[in-house]
């Protein structure tokens, strides 16, 4: 299925209660029901988009997931035996006069039942396999290919992985049919990749945004100064403007980390620290004791 915005399809906001998923779905769902609309593929293939949709946003935790990652990082998670795994309509359609269990099985494959995809005639999907992917900061920031070892059914494999550019600790990657091998001729499963990316000496990341800290003098932040900062793609000349206070952010808009499964990127902040001297020399005291008297 292409990746449609599941609330789009439905005809609904993001905000839609579970009542109003359900009756939207349902209402479209008889629409486009084969069993109204027989020979007419086009019906057919509306049919299987309404049905994805509803058994991801009738689910809370996968309506949890695609809200944060989007269609596109939302699918790069979930397979379609996820998404329909537990997804039973019940008596939906009884009232309407359909069935159930024969068009789904007719319409997405002999492999369906209620509650889920399955294999008949002793036929099994593998077993998923699940592995940590370490990723240094500046990994996750660019993405790319990334080289991987695992053990696969009791042999070594080797495969280079897409690394989608802004993916964040947690993330989950889906390698199709790199799990375990199928029983009686079955699908093999899936390898999916828990990501954990590396801190970094320099940057703090907090979502897409990134944060570096630097130390002024205290008169730098009393009168203004210039600084130049690193970021993930070079030095940046950037104004400290006078009178700063120890703690304030200065954005640089867009220079965070890319959005993953979505357009546009965090942004990117200096947090402005402070210095104050441990020591004085004699004239730097006498100084500071002659601006204290005038009210400084």
């Amino acid at each position: 299925m292409a990746q449609t915005d599941y609330y789009q399809l439905l005809g609904l906001k993001k905000t839609a209660t579970p009542e109003e998923i359900k009756r939207a779905y349902r209402k479209l769902a008889v629409k486009y029901h084969p069993d109204k609309n027989p020979g007419d593929k086009g019906a057919e293939e509306k049919f299987k988009e309404i049905n994805e949709a509803y058994a991801v946003l009738s689910d809370p935790q996968k309506r949890a997931q695609y809200d944060q990652f989007g269609s596109t990082g939302f699918h790069e998670r979930f397979s379609r035996e996820d998404i329909f795994r537990d997804f039973d309509v019940g008596d939906l359609f009884k009232d309407a006069g359909f069935g159930t269990e024969d068009i789904f099985s007719r319409i997405f494959g002999g492999g369906f039942q209620r509650g889920g995809f399955g294999y008949g005639g002793g036929r099994r999907r593998g077993e998923d396999f699940t592995m940590e992917l370490a990723l240094s900061f500046h990994e996750a920031f660019s993405g790319g290919e990334k080289r991987i070892a695992f053990m696969r059914d009791g042999r070594r494999e080797e495969l280079s992985v897409k690394v989608p550019a802004g993916v964040a600790s947690g993330a989950r990657l889906r390698i199709q049919g790199k799990g375990g091998e199928g029983v009686g001729g079955g699908p093999p499963g899936d390898l999916y990749l828990t990501v954990k990316v590396g801190s970094d000496p320099h940057f703090e990341r907090e979502g897409d945004d990134i944060i570096v800290e630097r130390q002024i003098r205290f008169t730098e932040a009393a009168l203004g100064t210039s600084l130049d900062v690193p970021t993930m793609e070079g030095t940046k000349r950037i104004k400290v403007p006078a009178g700063i206070q120890p703690g304030t952010r200065i954005r640089l808009k867009g220079l965070g980390f890319p959005r993953m499964g979505k357009t546009g990127r965090g942004d990117f902040y200096v947090r402005v620290g402070v210095r104050v001297p441990e020591q004085l020399t004699p004239p730097q005291r006498e100084l500071l004791e002659e601006l204290a008297k005038k009210g400084l």
